[in-house]
């Protein structure tokens, strides 16, 4: 599984971190930072990340 935000649209409003905070999480200067491949046991976690971002920024790709 590969995972990609498009970081023009990501707002940093962080959602995707509560969904998913093996994969996302906010750094010291509060922008988004993520694990672009992911282990496929957190694939419902990342599924519902990008289900829960505002601005539907999260892909995911097989």
């Amino acid at each position: 599984m590969k995972v990609v935000v498009d970081m023009n649209k990501c707002q940093d409003h962080g959602q995707c971190v509560f969904a998913a905070p093996d994969v996302f999480s906010l750094d010291d200067g509060g922008h988004l930072a993520y694990v672009s491949d992911p282990d496929d046991a957190l694939r419902e976690e990342v599924e519902e990340a990008a289900d829960v971002c505002p601005l539907q920024a999260i892909r995911i790709e097989a």
